[in-house]
């Protein structure tokens, strides 16, 4: 009967070892979560903020240069000139959207779904 009971508590302790394991790697995956989505957050605030001031530097800048050249031809070739421009403009946003698009590719959490991945193999490996 002693030995039974000393059975129980090693299975006891066994149990509870394995629990303080599984909650340190469930902490672990947590804070690691944490850190992921504040540098995601960083990330999406400092794209948006940088897009905007492209697009408004760029508008701006763009718009006094294309209306300084088309007054610098002569009236019958302005309208010409104005379409080159707008091809221009047309080949530099197919440009920056394949930039944003590129951007955007990077898998958020990448971190934190690889570990889940390990995770999930090593508790396949114990079956």
């Amino acid at each position: 009967m002693v030995s039974h009971n000393h059975n129980s508590s090693g299975f006891g302790g066994l149990l509870g070892r394995f629990g303080r394991t599984a909650l340190r790697g469930i902490n672990m995956r947590v804070q690691l979560m944490g850190v992921e989505w504040q540098e995601e957050r960083l990330r999406l605030r400092d794209m948006l903020l940088w897009s905007v001031a492209l697009m408004f530097l760029g508008l701006m800048g763009a718009l006094l240069i294309t209306a300084a050249i088309i007054f610098l031809f002569p009236q019958d070739l302005r309208v010409y000139i104005t379409a080159a421009f707008g091809l221009l403009y047309l080949c530099g946003a197919l440009g920056a959207w394949v930039r944003v698009k590129s951007g955007l590719k990077k898998e958020p959490f990448a971190e934190s779904i690889d570990q889940v991945r390990k995770d999930q193999v090593w508790l396949e490996s114990l079956e």
